[in-house]
């Protein structure tokens, strides 16, 4: 087993980026291994890490299509529903709370 290349933070060369920059960019990994490691040293814990990609070899972001366009509005609708009075709240339900605030606290809400 090969050990990944290790950079300090901001010191990764050219060519090589994050799953977050590559996305800027319009592209994806792509089913290309890991080329790199990067760490960012912090005080008290361990450092965090962030993997690396070679640029050269990501591929496009596959576009959304209709159907995944509605099954994200779907997805979103159903985070929004009240499991307890079944009502569109207006925003996305705590999962906290686990139901919309008039719901969670009714007394406060029935004046």
């Amino acid at each position: 087993m090969t050990s990944l290349p290790v950079y300090r933070w901001r010191l990764a060369p050219d060519g090589l980026a994050t799953r977050r920059q590559l996305r800027a960019r319009g592209l994806r990994p792509g089913g290309q291994p890991v080329a790199a490691q990067l760490e960012r040293p912090r005080r008290r814990r361990g450092p965090l890490v962030a993997y690396l990609y070679r640029i050269d070899l990501a591929v496009p972001v596959r576009p959304m299509t209709p159907a995944k366009w509605a099954a994200l509005a779907q997805a979103n609708a159903a985070r929004r529903l009240c499991p307890s009075c079944r009502r569109d709240a207006g925003y996305v339900i705590p999962p906290t709370l686990g139901m919309c605030v008039p719901c969670a606290y009714p007394q406060q809400h029935a004046a």
